[in-house]
């Protein structure tokens, strides 16, 4: 299986200011739940995965960079997990 391609920060940037309908130089570093559930969500769309984060890992996130950090890995564990059926080991699905 191959190694998907993940966006890198200046992406996510870009996913994000879609969300708000904002140039990306609008972004705040700072993000807040809803905007965490919809980059998940976009992960989970754009490369087809459902992500299961854990609480500590949802928490975790307070900026733009950890959420490079956590998503890129959550989406690098989904690929590595055996086909449909298939549980994660990570945490709770956040939708």
């Amino acid at each position: 299986m191959s190694t998907p391609v993940l966006p890198d920060r200046a992406e996510v940037v870009e996913m994000l200011a879609a969300f708000g309908q904002r140039p990306a130089d609008r972004v705040p570093e700072t993000l807040g739940s809803l905007e965490l559930t919809w980059l998940t969500a976009e992960f989970e769309q754009r490369y087809a995965v459902v992500l299961e984060l854990s609480d500590e890992q949802f928490e975790a996130v307070r900026t733009v960079d950890d959420a490079v950090t956590v998503l890129r890995e959550a989406v690098l564990a989904a690929a590595l997990t055996p086909g449909p059926g298939a549980t994660g080991t990570s945490g709770v699905t956040r939708s």
